[in-house]
């Protein structure tokens, strides 16, 4: 009876703690634990210490506290869709952009097991192996090309093993194993962020400055090109439509010689365009004689001169 009254006991602790952080931080990381061991997780928490604080439990205790504290915060209750596998919340009042870069740096190598799914692509790099001519079989099971380079293994070159998301089999596992690869790094893995009732994906966090104005630039073209598709008229589309508008004016005017002010102040500097770039020319051409002939003028004066 007293071990069934410790476990509520134990539960309604639990249940009143994430129900005051709930209260107390504005902003939670929703992350996953896959393969994150207890020693890693304690580096994790003394790493955040002073700056955040983590909670992890049982998805149902979750889901109850959450529903039971939905009339004082009806927000969190979208949450709950998100609440699946090993997930915990991270919270925080501290920059949520920096404090997820501290988090994801923090990640431990691990080797691959068989049976379970890769994170990440593995490629076995090409180079001697250290391994002896007698262990070739390993590599003929997963099709390596090899040759025997001064009596040991050696790959020709660079082999992808495993893609991302696929099941390590014994045999891969087995050759990582050998080769002293540890292909696998884990750590928490950020889910969704919820920050004062809005809820988003925790990559956004990784956007900058520049990728923000970026997008918003593609946008605006996107609504102008938009705009003058339908013809339908937007502040993002008018500078084009008045633009368009001003040169099939200019292009009637031309082709009917009926003359416009703008039209023929544009005429006149396109004329006057070619002479002021060959201006020049035709007076340094001009000149060019009379300076020979006072050349001459003084070369005959020197030689009379000489010759009296």
């Amino acid at each position: 009876m007293s071990g069934g009254e410790s476990k509520a006991e134990r539960k309604q602790a639990f249940f009143a703690k994430l129900i005051k952080l709930f209260e107390e931080y504005p902003k939670i990381f929703l992350v996953t634990a896959d393969n994150v061991g207890s020693n890693h997780m304690q580096k994790i928490r003394i790493a955040m210490r002073g700056r955040a604080i983590m909670l992890m439990g049982k998805n149902t205790m979750i889901r109850k506290a959450i529903r039971g504290h939905a009339q004082n915060n009806p927000q969190l209750e979208a949450l709950l869709p998100h609440i699946k596998g090993n997930v915990g919340f991270i919270f925080t009042k501290e920059d949520l952009g920096e404090l997820k870069k501290e988090i994801s740096a923090n990640v431990v190598a691990a080797p691959a097991k068989a049976g379970t799914i890769a994170p990440s692509d593995v490629t076995i790099p090409a180079g001697n192996t250290g391994m002896e001519p007698t262990q070739t079989a390993f590599f003929q099971a997963l099709n390596i090309p090899t040759k025997i380079n001064r009596g040991q293994i050696e790959i020709v070159s660079d082999v992808p093993l495993i893609k991302v998301g696929d099941k390590v089999g014994a045999s891969e596992a087995n050759l990582l194993s050998r080769l002293n690869i540890n292909p696998f790094s884990y750590g928490l893995k950020f889910k969704v962020v919820y920050e004062e009732g809005a809820i988003y994906e925790a990559d956004i966090l990784d956007l900058t400055d520049e990728d923000l104005t970026n997008k918003f630039r593609q946008g605006v073209r996107n609504i102008a090109c938009l705009g003058l598709a339908v013809g339908y008229p937007t502040v993002a589309s008018v500078p084009h439509s008045l633009i368009r508008g001003y040169k099939n004016i200019l292009a009637v005017s031309l082709a009917t010689d009926y003359e416009i002010e703008a039209v023929a102040r544009l005429q006149a500097s396109a004329a006057a365009a070619p002479a002021a770039a060959t201006g020049g020319a035709p007076a340094a051409a001009e000149a060019a004689p009379v300076e020979e002939e006072e050349k001459e003028e003084e070369d005959e004066d020197m030689g009379f001169g000489l010759f009296d």
